[in-house]
């Protein structure tokens, strides 16, 4: 039998050194709830949503957060989960429902040309048109779950603000602040904002719509 799961997460944040409400505030939850999970039981397993970016993020598979098994890639494709969630281009969208709406197959070989992991991205849709022309609403975008924990690459990302989803292109700036922009000229952006006021879900490294 395995390790359970709230033992599990209880080792991986100690391993990183990692608190509880960072990783609470990861997943867009009160700054208690990754504590209340692992102390008391409550909830009794981890939502699909939060348990693959939690699993995304410390680099394991969800089966080690109370999850079903990954599974391998079949004929060279590999799955890759849709998130019922819209990320939004304009003015937000509150992701508070995030559930798994499918999955998607990718060439696994050119998933790791590109050097990605598959097991590390995900895909949303986007709601809006603050990005357009690079992105408009309805498009589905591929998220490097990856970008949540390493430095900053200046690029489009998705991004949790408050309780709002959005995907922004994010600059640096110096001592940690961020720029947050719109491709949309139509739309204002927030040129210098507290890097701490805003957790970095994911890079989006591909973007696929209907014709």
């Amino acid at each position: 039998m395995g390790e359970d799961p709230r033992a599990a997460l209880e080792r991986l944040i100690a391993e990183n050194a990692e608190d509880f409400a960072g990783l609470s505030k990861l997943v867009g939850r009160n700054p208690t709830y990754i504590q209340q999970f692992i102390k008391r039981g409550s909830p009794k397993k981890l939502p699909e949503t939060e348990r693959g970016i939690l699993a995304r993020y410390f680099g394991v598979d969800e089966s080690v957060l109370g999850g079903p098994d990954a599974g391998a890639t079949r004929n060279g494709i590999r799955l890759i989960p849709k998130l019922a969630v819209g990320a939004s281009a304009g003015a937000g969208a509150i992701a508070s429902s995030e559930t798994l709406a499918g999955k998607i197959g990718f060439d696994e070989k050119w998933l790791r040309k590109q050097g990605l992991d598959p097991a590390k991205l995900s895909l949303i849709q986007v709601e809006g048109d603050s990005m357009s022309p690079t992105l408009n609403h309805g498009d589905d975008i591929m998220v490097d779950n990856r970008a949540a924990a390493g430095p900053l690459r200046d690029g489009i990302h998705v991004i949790r603000l408050e309780d709002a989803l959005m995907v922004k292109r994010l600059a640096s700036r110096p001592k940690g602040r961020l720029s947050v922009l719109s491709d949309n000229p139509a739309y204002p952006g927030w040129p210098d904002v507290d890097g701490a006021a805003i957790a970095i879900i994911g890079r989006v490294v591909w973007a696929g719509r209907r014709l």
